[in-house]
């Protein structure tokens, strides 16, 4: 099985690059973020056509998760089970499924934004959650994974210039702790292979041309148990998918499972 992660920064956007991107790579599993959509204005057709059913949590212009699978979807579970509001507001920021016997949870967390600002302890609490809710699969016999831009590069290395990120969000030692607690629920971080360069970096600004420098965060993150770790067979940042006209800021993480 093909499983993929992919911060796609708007389906209806990227919705030709993806379809090609999706034929061309073979992936059986796809969570997407950021589809900036309305439920309504998913794509489903086009990616049935495609042989992919789909599964989305959206509510409109911001946010947005879903799930593509050839190799089956059930057990749908929409957004994060006692998961936080922002602002009264319950944001589309997870999506979780059984497929091809692999549970996945796609998941978009929070930004910060900034550290003082309410959105950075929203991010914290959304961590909270999302710990707690991922428990029991966690340590269950089951493979499973959580996948998706999780807005935290875990170390250093995973950002071009830690002196650049220095009193900003996704690097913070909150931040990082969060991460630290998820995975002690007993998940462990698939470390992806660069197709370039020496650092597997996922994400570059569109500005000041960060991705030909390589001015990049490793931010997409694929964190799985130990059924699914066992399973793997190859894990790379697809980055030729960053490349040209009207690609996304983000690259997809995919990953090779024996299972």
């Amino acid at each position: 099985m093909r499983i993929a992660t992919f911060n796609v920064n708007s389906i209806t956007a990227r919705l030709p690059r993806l379809l090609a991107w999706l034929e061309s790579s073979g992936t059986d599993v796809l969570c997407i973020q950021e589809t900036k959509c309305s439920a309504e204005q998913f794509p489903h057709a086009e990616l049935r056509e495609l042989g992919y059913e789909s599964a989305v949590n959206a509510t409109g212009r911001w946010n947005g998760v879903a799930l593509l699978s050839r190799v089956g979807l059930e057990d749908v579970v929409t957004g994060l089970p006692g998961g936080p509001d922002y602002e009264g507001v319950a944001e589309p920021r997870a999506i979780s499924a059984t497929c091809g016997g692999v549970r996945v949870w796609s998941v978009y967390v929070p930004n910060g934004r900034e550290v003082e600002h309410d959105h950075y302890g929203y991010k914290l609490d959304w961590f909270r959650a999302l710990g707690t809710a991922v428990a029991e699969d966690a340590a269950g016999s089951r493979p499973f994974a959580v996948l998706g831009d999780f807005n935290v590069a875990p170390t250093d290395e995973d950002v071009w210039d830690p002196a650049v990120f220095e009193g900003m969000t996704h690097v913070t030692p909150a931040e990082r702790a969060a991460l630290e607690t998820l995975r002690a629920t007993g998940l462990a971080d698939v470390m992806p292979r660069p197709l370039k360069y020496d650092r597997p970096y996922t994400f570059w600004d569109y500005r000041m041309l960060a991705f030909p420098k390589n001015k990049g965060m490793r931010i997409d993150l694929v964190y799985g148990n130990a059924p699914f770790v066992a399973a793997v067979k190859d894990a790379y940042v697809d980055r030729e998918e960053r490349k040209g006209k009207g690609a996304s800021d983000h690259a997809p993480v995919v990953v090779d499972l024996d299972v």
